[in-house]
């Protein structure tokens, strides 16, 4: 939300487990917030687990990032 408040495109990545709070969040701060959501849980997860779970959004975020808000 800094980067957007400051005029930077940004993406949220955020574990799927939190995506009502995500947009609860955005809204109390004004926002129409972009976020991409990778299935949860992740904080077990290992380093190569978790590169795999951005692989599959990465399309997902660049169109977050590159569409008209």
């Amino acid at each position: 939300m800094h980067f957007e408040i400051h005029g930077i495109p940004s993406v949220a990545i955020v574990s799927s487990e939190f995506e009502e709070a995500a947009a609860v969040q955005g809204k109390a701060l004004g926002l129409e917030a972009r976020c991409c959501f990778v299935q949860h849980p992740i904080q077990d997860r290992t380093d190569a687990e978790m590169r795999q779970l951005a692989d599959q959004i990465v399309d997902q975020v660049m169109a977050a990032l590159t569409a008209p808000v």
